[in-house]
Parts: structure tokens; sequence; C-alpha cells
């Protein structure tokens, strides 16, 4: 039966023999014999001594096989090269050693038999006997030869029993020496003089097979694979898949890659660029051409929203009108033509048709709330004037025209505006006085935004636009911005408290105690957000103190407006058109008030001004 070297346990054949060594013994801790090397495994350590140690074993005494004392005990042989230049020395002559001592240069702890391939006895004085030569591997390496003894089971387990001590006593003892990996394969030693050995003996192979040529290459990784490890060194180019058996071979072919080759390589990665490139370019271009687009679209909706899509302005529009009602059935053609040709000939004289006016509306607001205004403290209402509603024509775009309408309106009654037109003009007539207004030179931003054409388009107008065609009609106003809100919930106190003041400053003029229901003399105010405009026409302050704005809206039909001449129906129009504070939540609102007339100089300074249109701001 076969006995384990190490810790001499007995096994039942050569295959369990194999997995007890590679189980037990493969994975723990080794010593070398001859130096401090340790912590590596059984073929690590056999590669080490027969490279590293051949020229110390062939000093010292000869390879001796100590008998266990029993007669069928077979011998323990090895052979090795006495040198590096003879390849095969027969070891004939053997002498009786005894047990190793302390002092004594040889092996440790009887760990010597499983790595050199030599067997001790445990007894103190034993018979040398000789042993026939064993035949010599072509690496010339020392193969191991083990028998299995057939000692009596006191001896056997007297050496079990032995070399389990040394081996606790070897791996209970820590290394806390410095060591050295060797740079061409996985040993590592701890003396830098033996690693130093060990490489030499690396580059000596590889002389000797770059010498001998391929049939010794192939012969000399046979013999080292028998001994379990590979003697050749294959060393892998960095920049492709090639192998080297040597460094110089690698360092020429690496160097080809850097001369020569590196135009290749170089054109292999510009191809990979020049397509990544390509493709971002081509990503790219998707990406402008699709955001161009959407662009596009959302241009053309806003100027579809705008009235800027050129389709047609007052004319064409209420034409379309009247047309769809025709194919409706709910006008007849004799009608039809009837309403167009009234069009035609309002639009010729550039005055409003006054189908959309409502006129006597404030002073119906004024004999309602001193009839009916008991949650009242003080109410101020505006100069009479007449509300024009939105009609077929202009619905939909149309509110900032309508509410200047208003405004001249009022404007018309009193005698220090008599310089102005005697009549409303038409929505037509409204767009050519801002058209000469920018031609006068009043507003340059807002004429390039519009493109200095308002006439033939549904193009919304606000504020500024309200602003240059007064001043170009020598008309003084100005343009306040309540560009954020002021109070809580996204509310405009502020807005509403300058229109309190705009209205009860005149109306307090000379009198002690102002009365309940004041009708001043002071035009409306135009007001602007987002979308829409309305204008002011009264302001009620409520017992409790909150405000409230009067609103004429040009969205509300002239059948709903006359409702307030009503005394009857007009609590409950006077209800849609007040406005709390809370009904306001428009970020941004402006205001255009009227405050006199032009001197020549003020409208020349104002035209230059108004190249850099600035609003008064509050807050």
């Amino acid at each position: 039966m076969p006995v384990c070297d190490i810790c001499c346990e007995e096994l039942p054949s050569e295959a369990e023999m194999k997995t007890h060594l590679f189980l037990s013994h493969m994975e723990n801790v080794m010593a070398c014999p001859f130096c401090s090397l340790s912590g590596v495994s059984y073929d690590e350590m056999s590669f080490h001594i027969n490279t590293a140690h051949i020229d110390k074993d062939s000093q010292d005494t000869k390879t001796t096989v100590v008998d266990s004392g029993q007669k069928n005990s077979n011998d323990c042989t090895a052979q090795r090269p006495s040198s590096t230049k003879t390849s095969n020395v027969n070891v004939k002559n053997m002498e009786t050693v005894s047990q190793a001592s302390p002092q004594s240069p040889s092996p440790v702890n009887g760990m010597t038999s499983s790595i050199t391939g030599t067997c001790l006895s445990q007894e103190t004085s034993t018979s040398l006997k000789s042993s026939p030569p064993a035949a010599a591997t072509a690496s010339g390496a020392i193969k191991l030869v083990r028998t299995t003894p057939t000692s009596s089971n006191n001896a056997s387990r007297e050496r079990k029993d032995g070399r389990r001590k040394s081996k606790q006593k070897r791996l209970s003892s820590p290394i806390k020496e410095k060591c050295f990996s060797c740079p061409m394969c996985s040993l590592v030693c701890k003396d830098c003089f033996i690693l130093q050995e060990h490489v030499e003996l690396h580059l000596q192979d590889q002389d000797a097979t770059e010498g001998a040529g391929p049939g010794a290459g192939t012969s000399k990784e046979a013999s080292s694979t028998s001994n379990g490890r590979s003697a050749v060194m294959h060393y892998e180019c960095p920049m492709c898949a090639l192998s080297c058996t040597s460094s110089s071979s690698l360092q020429e072919h690496v160097e080809l890659h850097l001369e020569n080759g590196s135009a290749s390589a170089t054109g292999y990665s510009s191809e990979d660029l020049t397509l990544a490139r390509k493709l971002q370019e081509e990503e790219e271009q998707k990406w402008r051409e699709a955001e161009t687009r959407r662009e596009a679209e959302d241009f053309k909706k806003l100027q579809k929203q705008f009235g800027l899509d050129n389709s047609g302005g007052y004319r064409k529009q209420m034409e379309r009108t009247m047309e769809r009602a025709v194919s409706r059935g709910q006008m007849v053609p004799a009608e039809f033509h009837r309403k167009k040709a009234e069009m035609l000939e309002s639009l010729a004289s550039g005055m409003d048709d006054g189908r959309s006016k409502t006129s006597g509306l404030v002073e119906a607001l004024c004999r309602y709330y001193q009839k009916d205004a008991s949650d009242c403290a003080h109410v101020w209402l505006c100069a009479e004037t007449d509300h024009y509603s939105s009609s077929e024509g202009d619905k939909g775009w149309g509110c900032g025209y309508r509410n200047f309408q208003m405004l001249l309106s009022s404007l018309h009654r009193m005698e220090q505006y008599n310089l102005l037109p005697v009549s409303v003009p038409s929505i037509p007539r409204v767009q050519a006085l801002i058209e000469e207004a920018w031609g006068q030179g009043a507003d340059p931003q807002g004429a390039s935004h519009f493109n200095h054409r308002l006439q033939g388009t549904r193009a919304w107008i606000g504020a500024t636009e309200i602003y240059a065609v007064l001043t170009s009609l020598n008309v003084k106003a100005r343009i306040v911005d309540f560009h954020k809100p002021t109070g809580p919930g996204d509310t405009h106190p502020r807005l509403f408290e300058w229109v309190k003041e705009y209205f009860s400053h005149s109306a307090s003029r000379g009198a002690r105690l102002p009365p309940k229901v004041v009708q001043t003399t002071l035009p409306p105010i135009y007001l602007q957000h987002q979308g829409h405009s309305r204008s002011i026409v009264g302001m009620e302050q409520k017992v409790n103190g909150n405000l409230c704005l009067l609103l004429f809206d040009p969205g509300c039909a002239p059948k709903e407006m006359r409702r307030v001449l009503s005394q009857d129906t007009a609590a409950a129009m006077v209800r849609r058109m007040r406005k709390f504070s809370g009904g306001l939540k428009h970020r941004q609102y402006q205001v255009v008030a009227v405050e006199g007339l032009l001197t020549p100089e003020e409208k020349r300074s104002r035209i230059l001004n108004s190249r850099t249109l600035c609003a008064e701001k509050i807050p």
C-alpha cells in the first residue's frame, strides 16, 4: 500500500495518494530544506530545488537511502546531475547516516524525503544499502522513486508522530522575512540572491531554447511538463494577440508596431473614428432638422395665434363668416350681399359702422349706484364711454382695437381733445393709424416686431401700440407696468390702489367730503394682460374697505351690455362687471392712462424716447 512521505499515512491506491497529497499537503505551507523559501506548492518547491540548489546538492554528501529495518522494504533511489555540463550522474556509493540533529545541515524535521526524494529513518543508526541507479530525465531534474515501507506499526507510528510534531512546529512559527517574487513565474523567494540565481536559470533556459531551434524547445517543454511545470515562457504582445517565447523577440515585435505597424493600427482607429464622427454628424443633422421643423411649426402656431399668418384681416374674416352663415342656412343670400356692401362702405370711409356699439352705459351705472349701493362706501366712475364689442370680423383678436375705440369715444366728448378725428375709426383704420405712428418714428422695436405692417392682418396689439398711436395723435399718456404680484395668492393690490388714486384724486379737488357716487371727467383706463385687454371704467370701495374694479369687456355682446340700461337687469350685469383682487391673477398687468395733450416739443421728445420704450414699473 502507498504511504505518504509527509505524514506517513497509508493509502489504498495511487489515485487515493494523489487526492490525499492535493487535499492535505498541496495548499499547506512547505519550506525549502536549503534556504528560507516557504509558502509555495509542492511542484513549485520541487522546481525551486531542482533549479536553485543543484550545485549545493552536488557539493553535499551523496544521496542516501536509509533502510527501514524490514527485509521486504524497497530501496529509495535518486539521481541528480553533478553540474550544468553533465546531464546524468549515477549515484552508486551510499553511506550510513544517522538521524538529523539540530546542528546538522541536513534537511529539517524529516521533510527532505518528500522534496529531494531521499528516505530518512527515525532510528539512531542503520545500515546503508546500495541501490541501482535511476534513469535521468531529459531536463536533468531529480525524479522521485518512492516505495511502500513494510515496517512494523510501532516504527511507522513513531515516524508519523515525529513528522507531525515537526510540521506543527514549522507551521506555528510565523514568517516575517521579506519575500521576493520572480518576474518570470509565480515563484516567491525570501532571499534576493536565491531569486537572482533563479532568474539567471530562466535566462539560460531561454538562450538554450533559442539556440537549439524548434526541436530542442519542444523537448524541453515536454520534459518540463513531465515535472508539472512549463519551462517555456510566453510573452504576449500588448498591441495584438501574438505570443513570443523570448523578451527580445517581443521587444522587436513591439518596435515594429510602433514604427512600421503603427500606421496600419492607426488606420483602423482612424476608420473607426471616421465612422463614429459620420454617425454623430448624421445624428446631429437629424436632430437639427427635427428642431427646425418643430420651431417652424411653433412659429406658424404663434403667427396664427397672433394673426400674422397672412390669412387675411378684418375684411376677409367678415366675408368668410357671412359665407359660412349662408352655407348653414343662418343667413339668406340677400342679407349677405347687403351686409357685405355696408362693410365695404364702412371700410372705405374709415369709420366704424356702430353695429357693435352700446351707448349710455356710464350714466346708467351712476343711476344704479345712487339707488342700490348699500354695501358700497364710495363709487368712482369715468366719463361717458361707449362700449364696443367684438364682431364677426375681429372675433378672437380685436380686443385691443375695441378698447382703443372705447377710449376714443370718451375723449371725443371732452373739449380739450377736439383735435382728434370726429368719429371713431374702424379697425382697419386703427391699424393704419398705428402704421402712421411707426412711420413718425414711434416705437421702432414694436414696428420691427410686426414687420411694419398691420393692415390686412389679424395681429394682436397691446399697451405699447396704444401708447404709440396716442403719442402720434398728440395725446399725453403713460404706461404703468405691474410686472409681478404684490399680494398673497398672486394678487395685485397695488394695481387696485393705483386705480383708486387715479379716480379719487380728481374727484376730491375742492371738496371737503366727496359724495358716495362720483362720475369723474377722466377717460377710462386701458388694461392689458396676457391674451386679453379690457377697459377700467370705475372703482368700488366696499364698506369693509375692499376695492373692486368695474370693467368693460369687448367679449361681451351688445345684447348683454344693453341690460345695464334697464334697472331690472342692471344688478346682474354689474356683478359680471365687478373684479375683486382675487379675480385678477395674471402675473403681469399693464395700464395706459391718458393725462392730457402734448406740445410739439413733448411729442418729438416722446417719439425719440420711444426708441427704448420703458414703462413705469410698480413695484
